[in-house]
């Protein structure tokens, strides 16, 4: 009697279908599960990638890269000591006019004469001793969503009415907010146009452990997912061109 070769049993049961179950609608199958070592590589790979992700999230965000010439634009809802430094890299630079744009104020709208960030941020710029007419403030109009695409798309506009056609700008935003702004801002005016841009330090948090503070925390995070959905889902407005 010649005995079972043991090789061809094994290879019997691999090339064997699959047993099926439920009158046919499922089967049974084998899949490779990791083993205790396997599993805890893999999260110590995990651990590692997410602290590296965690401290260069806040300069993924905060972008600086400038372009030389060009137009200045500022984000009229900058803070005060942003403000600062815008006025100090106009004159430094020797640019000829700086455009603040921002749609209108959300809190405070009443007890003030500014009712849009455009003209809060023009005005605080003269009150640091700027010249009112190197600043002009481009307003937005008031809208639910992606406000920062509807500040780009007003200067755009005004650019229009005005018969000017720049070919490069130079973006000054506030920290972790750049990058989305130079995105929005680059799909507002188009293919055409070289957007640069300069992020505000902070100060109201360590931004090299921005983690540590609840500020930082929500901005940077905040900041994170608009930024991915500004880039992966946003979609400009039909009625623009």
């Amino acid at each position: 009697m010649q005995s079972a070769d043991p090789q061809n049993a094994a290879a019997s049961k691999v090339d064997a279908p699959d047993k099926t179950i439920c009158w046919g609608l499922l089967c049974r199958r084998s899949c490779p599960v990791p083993t205790l070592r396997g599993f805890v590589v893999f999260l110590v790979v995990f651990a590692i990638a997410l602290v590296i992700g965690v401290r260069e999230l806040h300069d993924f965000l905060a972008v600086n890269a400038p372009v030389e010439g060009g137009l200045l634009v500022v984000e009229g809802w900058t803070p005060d000591y942003g403000m600062k430094i815008v006025a100090e890299q106009f004159a430094r630079d020797h640019y000829q006019k700086i455009y603040v744009t921002g749609g209108p104020i959300e809190y405070g709208s009443h007890l003030s004469q500014f009712k849009t960030y455009a003209q809060l941020g023009a005005a605080t710029l003269v009150q640091l001793g700027m010249d009112s007419n190197v600043v002009q403030a481009v307003p937005a109009p008031k809208v639910k969503q992606d406000r920062t695409y509807a500040a780009a798309a007003a200067l755009k506009k005004w650019f229009t009415a005005q018969g000017m056609n720049p070919d490069k700008i130079q973006l000054i935003s506030d920290g972790p907010h750049s990058r989305r702004s130079r995105l929005l801002y680059e799909k507002a005016l188009g293919r055409g146009v070289l957007v640069g841009v300069t992020a505000i330090p902070s100060e109201d948090y360590d931004e090299e452990h921005w983690w540590r503070y609840s500020g930082g925390v929500r901005n940077v995070i905040g900041e994170a997912l608009a930024y991915l959905y500004a880039r992966f889902i946003f979609s400009a407005p039909k009625s623009e061109p």
